[in-house]
């Protein structure tokens, strides 16, 4: 199904209606999320419908309280393909409006659950909550669902290293720059989407040509040079990648920047998919150019070594 959100006042396409019903915002798609898929799946499969994911665009917390908005891990685009890759046969976005934020529980479960997905099973985390102001929780679903003849079932949470898996988790891992430990939760690389732009050109200079990002709508990892893969026109490539200033040529601004290893030609203006598999070294000033050519030289050695062994 298409990324192009739904009015939840329609009627979904009849594909989505008369299965099993998870719903959430499951940003990032990580192993709790797909822990709770295969639930989905299960009850699908029982009650003879599609296994469905409800989820919305835009976050609801850039209409209710865009100062407390951090950006997403995933772009609507990759959700939908990773929540169909992790199992669901059908995933809805539903468009985000004042009007579906200010519905009470019990006028979204009859609106949305009832009437729109006529839903025959449901699925939830124990942190679910919805309705205005998130007045209901997992409890107050399951009332709603004995009620409605609704088969009902609560996930446990999927623990890694013995902590609960969650966005915040994995926001947490990147903003210290583990890109490592946020793999571990995602159960796959992190992945940061940008198009190429034109940049101070400096590194062409040295022998360390970048492909300078932007128009980056997730969060970006903390400071630091990265071993990336990267993905071009269907192409993928081992990288290098810088995220902060440049403190050698005295630029405060914070840039991510990209050395396609092997790569020659002409990026500008193209779309690149960066994959972190692990995070080099901080990044830091160096006494001159001849110093800093040295540290790429090291950071490219080692990123190529770590993509050839296949590092996840």
């Amino acid at each position: 199904m298409s990324s192009e959100p739904l009015n939840w006042q329609k009627p979904p396409p009849a594909a989505c209606r008369g299965g099993a019903l998870s719903i959430g915002n499951f940003d990032g798609v990580h192993r709790g999320h797909r822990t709770l898929l295969t639930e989905l799946r299960q009850r699908a499969a029982r009650v003879g419908g599609p296994a469905v994911v409800l989820t919305f665009d835009p976050h609801p917390l850039q209409l209710l309280s865009p100062e407390r908005f951090q950006p997403l891990l995933t772009t609507i685009e990759d959700r939908v393909a990773l929540l169909h890759a992790a199992g669901a046969e059908r995933v809805a976005v539903l468009r985000t409006t004042p009007e579906l934020l200010q519905l009470s529980a019990r006028d979204f479960f009859a609106r949305v659950v009832q009437a729109g997905f006529q839903a025959q099973a449901l699925v939830e985390g124990g942190n679910f909550a919805f309705g205005r102001n998130r007045e209901a929780d997992v409890e107050t679903l399951r009332r709603y669902c004995q009620e409605a003849g609704i088969d009902f079932a609560v996930v446990p949470f999927f623990q890694e290293a013995g902590r609960n898996v969650s966005s915040s988790q994995v926001r947490a891992a990147l903003l210290a720059g583990d890109v490592r430990g946020a793999a571990a939760l995602l159960g796959r690389c992190y992945r940061l989407r940008g198009t190429v732009v034109v940049g101070q050109r400096r590194g062409r200079t040295i022998g360390f040509p970048t492909a300078n990002l932007d128009a980056m709508p997730t969060l970006l990892p903390g400071n630091g040079v990265y071993a990336v893969r990267v993905e071009q026109a269907g192409q993928q490539w081992p990288g290098a990648a810088n995220i902060g200033p440049n403190p050698t040529f005295g630029e405060d601004a914070r840039k991510v920047e990209i050395h396609l290893i092997g790569f020659e030609g002409d990026l500008y203006g193209q779309a690149l998919a960066v994959d972190f598999v692990a995070r080099l070294r901080d990044t830091r000033p160096f006494a001159g150019v001849a110093e800093l050519k040295a540290q790429l030289q090291q950071d490219v050695d080692q990123a190529r070594q770590l993509i050839a062994n296949g590092a996840n």
